[in-house]
């Protein structure tokens, strides 16, 4: 093998390394996220969501006004 195909080989692989440990790290935010939101409906509080809030109807905000 010569010099240029063993550079490629190294960053190839180190580039998939880098890929599965960031799906490794995604999967575990993840999982964390869950578990949290599980014992937040057993102790009854309400969920800590990340996500964007729901929007409110435009139709239903167009009825009230007028």
């Amino acid at each position: 093998m010569s010099g240029k195909d063993e550079t490629k080989d190294r960053k190839t692989r180190t580039e998939a390394e880098i890929r599965a440990e960031r799906l490794a790290r995604t999967l575990r935010d993840n999982l964390q996220r869950r578990k949290q939101q599980a014992r937040a409906r057993r102790a009854g509080a309400a969920d800590e969501t990340m996500g964007l809030p729901a929007a409110p109807s435009a139709a239903k905000k167009d009825e009230s006004d007028g």
